[in-house]
């Protein structure tokens, strides 16, 4: 258990978390960084969970696209293409740039239905954390950032953070390099 949260009762049977970055021996990490590899490990998941709906997590999207990065968008919509026939509600980790602050690759946050974000600062010394919901397909969602708090009990939303871009931007003398 993490976070307080009990994965084990919902694994293998509506849950599969596919590891792209453990390479470690189990069933449901990949040893190869190919998109190939991925497809077939997920219709291997679809096969494990049987008819109906699941979901999926894939740890880590970007790593696919780490040698190839002008491969993220075509192989996003494959991905897309690939899930959306399988009723998987699929979450997809993927970094970003600590230069930018955006997106690693051209990819996912096309073709995705929702992208949450994570966010990190320092604060007088303080690690702060914030979460914001910054796409939501066909809903009406809440545009501002969220301080909150991650603990043994699970994630607990502070309320509305009063920031600004600047506030959660990599600072001049990273991103001007």
């Amino acid at each position: 258990m993490r976070f307080g949260w009990e994965w084990k009762p919902f694994l293998g049977k509506r849950l599969i978390i596919i590891d792209a970055l453990k390479m470690q021996e189990d069933p449901w990490s990949l040893q190869d960084m190919e998109i190939e590899a991925l497809i077939n490990k997920v219709i291997e998941a679809k096969k494990a969970l049987g008819y109906g709906r699941a979901r999926l997590v894939i740890d880590s999207i970007s790593a696919f696209w780490l040698e190839k990065p002008a491969m993220a968008r075509k192989y996003s919509y494959i991905i897309k293409k690939a899930f959306g026939k399988w009723g998987f509600t699929t979450y997809l980790v993927s970094q970003y740039a600590i230069t930018t602050m955006f997106a690693f690759g051209w990819g996912v946050e096309h073709i995705a239905d929702g992208i949450i974000r994570l966010r990190r600062r320092i604060s007088k010394g303080v690690l702060k954390r914030y979460l914001m919901v910054e796409k939501m397909r066909n809903t009406n969602h809440d545009r501002r950032i969220y301080e909150i708090e991650i603990t043994t009990r699970g994630i607990t939303i502070l309320g509305p953070a009063d920031l600004d871009v600047e506030d959660v931007s990599s600072p001049g003398y990273i991103s001007d390099r």
